[in-house]
């Protein structure tokens, strides 16, 4: 079978997959790959391994042709890919969610939430400038975590895991969803809350939800209106998920503390009012860059390669309806 890697990545994953006895070709170029080059070294294979930069559709599935067997996706989510297009062509999908990914998007979760409290960025830019001349009473205040109110919106695998961190910082914890999950509110002493009312009660607000027409731009002009005085606002979901001209906005008259952002509405680009302000701190969407999670990502990726050439449902399918009806 030829399988064709869009992007190397580290672990030793690709290790596995070159020894699996397949042809196995991977990109030689480090960056996304353009829509043109993607076809070009698409045609023909089984299997495509994808990152989160690649655009799937049918489309795509139709050029690259009818042997095409399956997408696996190097990442949780899968907006990249239109997953009913690719199930129509009878395509297996499959991502790369597990508790490592998780457990390093909520710790970078919570690094923002506590870089933006204590202005971490800010003070050591001013000490790198050599702007420190000794101990001060009244510089770089920030505030304190402990018995703030932080809220989760999306009380998934990731948001359940900021919440139960927050029980170190003795935190009230209110959360937002679909449907009240009071499994979690037993486990993790959280509180379900409206939309609105989480806005307006909580100090912290971050944001774990996946990108879809619902909740793109879910945070504007409106929600952010109704978000407490000074609160701070962290995303390490999808960047669209922000409007970031209302957001810039909001930071600029007042209405928010801070923002820390891992990931941006037209990435990879960076809307510059944002990169100016000090209250805001980026970074390049590494959430879930440790070496743990990228090691079980491209594992999990590959085997579910392996899995499906060798006739295996694998655990991790997204469209497990197409199945039966698979190409093979």
């Amino acid at each position: 079978m030829k399988i064709f890697v869009t992007r190397k990545f580290p672990g030793t994953a690709l290790d596995k997959l070159n020894s699996s006895g397949h042809e196995v070709e991977v990109s030689r170029f480090d960056r996304p790959l353009s829509s043109e080059e993607l076809l070009e070294k698409g045609k023909g294979v089984d299997v495509l391994l994808t990152l989160l930069t690649d655009k799937i559709n049918g489309e795509v599935v139709d050029a690259i042709g009818p042997q095409l067997k399956i997408v696996s996706n190097y990442a949780v989510g899968f907006d990249n890919v239109v997953v009913d297009e690719l199930t129509d062509r009878g395509v297996v999908v499959v991502n790369t969610p597990s508790d490592e990914v998780n457990e390093a998007v909520a710790e970078h979760t919570w690094a923002l939430m506590l870089a933006l409290a204590r202005r971490i960025v800010e003070a050591d830019e001013s000490v790198k400038r050599g702007a420190y001349k000794g101990w001060e009473p009244n510089i770089f205040l920030g505030i304190n975590m402990t018995g703030k109110t932080l809220g989760i919106i999306g009380l998934g695998r990731i948001g359940t895991m900021v919440a139960e961190r927050a029980k170190g910082w003795n935190m009230r914890v209110l959360y937002n969803k679909r449907s009240r999950d009071e499994e979690a509110e037993g486990k993790y002493g959280v509180e379900f809350a409206e939309f609105d009312n989480l806005l307006a009660e909580s100090d912290f607000v971050t944001l774990h939800v996946p990108l879809t027409d619902e909740t793109t731009h879910m945070i504007n002009k409106d929600s952010l209106g109704k978000m407490k005085k000074g609160a701070l606002l962290v995303n390490t979901a999808r960047g669209p998920v922000v409007d970031e001209h209302d957001l810039v906005n909001a930071l600029r008259d007042g209405r928010l503390g801070g923002a820390g952002l891992d990931v941006f509405e037209t990435e990879p680009n960076v809307n510059p009012e944002l990169v100016g302000m000090e209250n805001v701190i980026l970074t390049p969407h590494i959430a879930s860059a440790t070496w743990e999670a990228r090691e079980k990502m491209g594992r999990m990726a590959v085997d579910a390669i392996l899995d499906t050439l060798s006739g295996k449902k694998p655990g991790n399918i997204v469209n497990e309806e197409v199945w039966e009806k698979r190409r093979k």
